[in-house]
């Protein structure tokens, strides 16, 4: 039982903070499909800061400056521009994912994994069994309370929602909707580097090409899960990552008895009826397009 919550939380933890990166987008009227970009770049650059700088906080402070850079990029593309904003989050998604590639050929000379000599620091044996997990599991209850506390409790979650809900009303109220929205979308790139740091260097320390393997797309799916409730966002990439575990548990028990593909495509396919459900408990297609229709251009 130990072992598999001690997966669902190692697993679960990146969801959880590119969910929350969701959250504060949607919150200010974006659909931010750049999560998978921004978690990838995040991770590339945390394993190449630490082999560079051999130093765990430079790594993250890199990691935390190319991310917000992206989602300053995403802000500029789709405030600036008036570029669809769906298409520009695939795009720097897109963008993520080739020039991490990129990156670690020309500072490597290679496109083959890329090792690192340590990782996130763990929380040690004080915690018994979770002694393996990163700082960044610890504190992920804390970050999920904070951000719920900052959206829910505080003016400038008031302003933020008034942005992506009322942009007109915000307006008026002198509240400027761009820039809660680079604010929104500068917060959840910090969110998405620790993701991208816990997901390479909480227990690998590895970065390899594509890692992400759709954990970007998974937390925008938790984010619509939860209704864009930090707490329910969670919650979701939590149940993600449990069926994630239970897959590679049944793995073990069931050997050949079930195709090991099928095994692997659990969490996706947990996913998949995650969106389904969403968009039948709140009305259809509309809990997808809701701030789209109300956002100014």
């Amino acid at each position: 039982m130990d072992e598999i919550l001690i997966a669902t939380l190692r697993s679960g933890t990146p969801l959880v903070y590119a969910a929350l990166a969701g959250v504060i987008a949607q919150r200010a009227g974006i659909w931010h499909l750049g999560l998978e970009g921004l978690m990838i770049a995040g991770a590339c650059a945390t394993i190449v800061g630490i082999v560079l700088t051999q130093s765990v906080l430079l790594a993250l402070i890199i990691a935390i400056a190319v991310c917000m850079l992206g989602s300053a990029l995403l802000w500029l593309v789709v405030e600036k521009l008036k570029a669809n904003q769906i298409i520009a989050g695939l795009g720097l998604t897109g963008l993520g994912l080739g020039g991490t590639t990129l990156a670690v050929q020309s500072i490597f000379g290679t496109q083959a994994a890329v090792s690192a000599p340590f990782g996130l620091p763990k929380i040690g044996p004080a915690f018994g069994p979770f002694e393996s997990l990163s700082i960044l599991a610890l504190l992920m209850p804390v970050i999920v309370f904070l951000v719920w506390v900052m959206l829910r409790r505080t003016r400038f979650g008031l302003r933020l929602a008034a942005s992506g809900e009322h942009p007109f009303a915000a307006r008026s109220a002198g509240v400027n909707p761009s820039t809660m929205r680079l604010a929104a979308l500068l917060i959840g790139g910090v969110l998405c580097a620790l993701a991208g740091a816990e997901l390479a260097a909480g227990s690998l320390n590895i970065f390899a090409q594509n890692m992400t393997a759709g954990r970007g797309f998974m937390g925008f799916a938790a984010a619509i899960f939860g209704a864009g409730h930090p707490i329910g966002a969670a919650c979701a990439a939590m149940f993600f990552a449990v069926v994630g575990a239970m897959g590679i548990r049944a793995q073990i028990v069931f050997g050949d008895h079930i195709p090991h593909e099928l095994l692997l495509s659990l969490p996706y396919i947990a996913t998949v009826i995650g969106i389904w459900l969403s968009a039948r408990l709140r009305g259809g297609t509309k809990a997808l397009t809701g701030f789209g229709e109300l956002r100014d251009q």
